[in-house]
């Protein structure tokens, strides 16, 4: 991961070299149906008793409003005070996450002043979860166990590439008529048919990871329809899609590292050693023992590095991580390494939906390289640096090289029409880099950049937080926003790591892992 100071001077550089406009047949103007109103009825759950749901049709193709229709899934948990300002929507990222648990959280997580005051609506975009169609390309892409991520012999290479080939392939079969319109555009484009059929000029805005694009996007279409907007842990919209995965690959092994570090600190507890790179050393021993001989026959080397992987963007995850790790390495016990890949690594109904979402939304949003040979040399030049996930994204990524839809191009999101927005940004964050925060704050004139030193966690605001989530309702309550001196308007401390399970100070439950539950991964 590049360095932060070079992030903060490069990046007038990045923004005189973008060159990407809002892609043909994008414009704000373009036709819009007629929607009716949501017809809401009680979903309640025992955690959100007052959660909604309701579905809306919307337009295939929106430059065809009286054309095919598909069907939006949404939720809402309305206003209860005098004070209404408006609808909030909100979205966990992705691209593919559900957002229709996540309005219940946000709404209760948010001061119960704050959140009377808005209708918090969750939405399933396009091809996700209880919308329909929904889409599930290949169910059982995942399963275990897998061939070895790295393609350190031909044969290796050409079995993950015939896997991403047949990705692609069994995409392009199901889904033919709908894959053209599975993209950021046409998510934005429902965003705005969903205010319409609320009745709203303009929306509120809170989005997660990938929703901070999406966000952004909706901005630059329909700058008149924002009335605030809050975007945490920041997408690099220069990035999108080929160059920020490359990117995202460094900052994880930059955050695997801190959690080997954290190890070391609670030698204590794990027994694994006090030298960091030692322990590294045993996972990678692990890793290859498990190439060779995969634990109960389910968690082989790229499993393990699917249980790992979300430690980068949760830190609450660590003490179940190292405790797999621990016992695999000093009591040849793998039983906690199946346990924690069955809790963060397995893929079940869903993570096939929004895998297929999430390749259909990248492969059509940005030109990928089309020749193997640009992935090849570009991933096995960021492995010589970063090994812990480079090529486990590449072959999650690889379905783009093979995908049938011609691709759009990258929407420049630069904005000078928007009213103050407020951005969250840890500086170590692994999904979504910091350099990404950084630069949305430069395009979107008149933002504010909220910064948590030293925190690594993907998704930071109503986690626990309080001088962030005092940000966060500041802003919703008035449009609030701090104004700094230097590249940061205000920062915040992070939160401490965690302890070990076996420590009583060890947390069972929180917001923070309520929180990424609902965020899931890759987003």
């Amino acid at each position: 991961m590049k360095k932060r100071a070079a992030a903060l001077c490069g990046a007038a550089a990045v923004l005189a070299g973008m060159v990407t406009a809002v892609p043909a047949g994008a414009s704000g103007a373009s036709a819009t149906a007629p929607v009716a109103k949501p017809a809401w009825k009680k979903c309640a759950t025992a955690d959100y008793p007052t959660l909604q749901c309701a579905s809306l049709k919307v337009p295939l193709d929106h430059r065809k409003p009286n054309g095919k229709k598909i069907t939006l899934a949404l939720s809402r948990v309305p206003h209860t005070a005098k004070t209404y300002q408006g609808p909030l929507l909100v979205n966990p990222g992705g691209p593919g996450g559900s957002g229709l648990t996540l309005a219940g959280f946000v709404a209760s997580s948010l001061p119960k002043k704050v959140a009377a005051q808005y209708d918090v609506i969750g939405f399933d975009p396009r091809g996700v979860g209880a919308s329909k169609p929904a889409l599930n390309c290949r169910p059982g892409h995942f399963s275990s166990v897998r061939p070895n991520s790295l393609p350190t012999t031909s044969k290796i290479e050409q079995v993950n590439l015939k896997r991403a080939e047949a990705f692609a392939k069994a995409c392009a079969k199901k889904y033919a008529d709908v894959l053209p319109y599975i993209d950021t555009i046409s998510a934005v484009k429902d965003m705005d048919a969903i205010r319409a059929a609320l009745g709203a000029k303009k929306i509120n805005y809170f989005g997660y990871s990938y929703g901070t694009y999406l966000g952004a996007v909706y901005a630059k279409l329909f700058p008149n329809r924002v009335r605030r907007a809050v975007l945490d842990s920041v997408v690099d919209p220069t990035g999108v899609w080929y160059g920020d995965n490359l990117q995202q690959d460094q900052a994880f092994n930059d955050r695997h590292r801190a959690l080997m570090a954290w190890i070391a600190k609670n030698d204590r507890t794990y027994k694994l050693g006090t030298d960091p790179e030692k322990i590294e050393a045993k996972w990678y021993a692990m890793r290859s023992a498990l190439a060779k001989k995969p634990a109960d026959g389910k968690v082989g080397a790229s499993e393990l590095e699917d249980t790992f992987v979300p430690g980068g963007y949760f830190n609450g995850y660590w003490p179940y991580l190292a405790e797999a790790f621990a016992a695999f390495v000093n009591k040849k016990n793998d039983d906690p390494l199946v346990e924690a890949y069955e809790n963060f690594g397995a893929v079940d109904t869903a993570g096939d939906n929004g895998y297929s979402v999430y390749a259909s939304v990248q492969c059509r949003d940005a030109r990928w390289p089309r020749g193997w040979d640009e992935w090849r040399d570009d991933n096995w030049a960021v492995y010589e640096k970063a090994p812990f996930m480079t090529w486990n994204n590449a072959w999650y990524n690889a379905p783009c090289a093979f995908w049938p839809t011609k691709s759009l191009a990258p929407v420049d999101v630069s904005n000078t029409k928007l009213p103050p927005v407020l951005i969250l940004q840890a500086t170590d964050d692994a999904a979504t880099p910091y350099e990404g925060g950084v630069v949305t704050h430069h395009l979107l004139r008149g933002s504010s950049l909220v910064v948590e030193q030293g925190g690594g966690n993907h998704g930071i605001s109503l986690s626990g937080n309080a001088c962030l989530d005092k940000h966060l309702a500041a802003y919703l309550t008035d449009g609030r926003v701090p104004r700094g001196q230097g590249e940061a308007d205000a920062t915040c401390e992070r939160l401490p790591d965690p302890k070990p399970l076996s420590t009583k100070a060890a947390s069972t439950s929180s917001r923070g892992s309520t929180l990424h539950g609902l965020l899931g991964f890759r987003g």
